[in-house]
């Protein structure tokens, strides 16, 4: 196949994939009134290992509830959750996706469930997931099962997911580093050599 706009933005091969997991929302559900006060910190964090991801040629991969909204493609989630009348338009607009991101939309709680996710780590060579986001108790568990199940070493920086308590939140975060042996360090302790390397301090 002849090279064209899409074999431009190919990203390389890398060991490592970078989740943001339902970072583009809303925040309309129920809960998300009680795990409001844990968005700006975990927001912080997040960009920052985002910068760190980039710098170092791991692909950031945003996986994305499609809020029941069939018809929508990335740009529609995108300016549908960045609507100022949204309780999470800040955090939409903070975190939203650069053009040489990728953006997978999910049915379901689990990123592989119903995707072309693992599909696309595949093609990267990815072996080892970062997985960050909403909600450490449901969508982050979910999809760090699957993983699990495909063989993928997990790390789940504590910092880097939020629930509706912190209680819930330790909670799952044990149940993954018990039964999934998930690293659950400190996003900042997670530093790359390279795209192929990681160092844990």
């Amino acid at each position: 196949m002849p090279d064209g706009p899409t074999a431009k933005r190919r990203h390389k091969r890398s060991n490592f994939g970078f989740l943001l997991i339902d970072v583009i929302n809303p925040l309309d559900f129920p809960e998300a009134s009680r795990m409001q006060k844990f968005v700006p910190p975990m927001m912080r964090v997040l960009r920052h290992l985002k910068e760190r991801c980039r710098r170092a040629g791991v692909p950031v991969i945003y996986v994305n509830d499609n809020f029941g909204r069939w018809r929508s493609d990335l740009d529609q989630t995108v300016e549908y959750c960045i609507d100022t009348k949204s309780r999470g338009s800040n955090m939409s607009q903070r975190l939203r996706p650069e053009p040489d991101d990728y953006f997978v939309l999910k049915p379901k709680h689990s990123g592989f469930f119903g995707t072309a996710l693992e599909t696309l780590l595949q093609s990267i060579g990815v072996r080892q997931l970062i997985i960050t986001g909403i909600a450490t108790t449901s969508c982050i568990l979910a999809t760090a099962f699957d993983a699990h199940m495909r063989g993928y070493r997990l790390f789940v920086p504590r910092d880097g997911t939020i629930a509706n308590t912190a209680q819930e939140k330790r909670v799952a975060l044990k149940l993954m580093t018990n039964y999934l042996k998930a690293d659950t360090r400190l996003a900042s302790k997670i530093a790359f050599y390279s795209a192929r390397k990681l160092r844990i301090s």
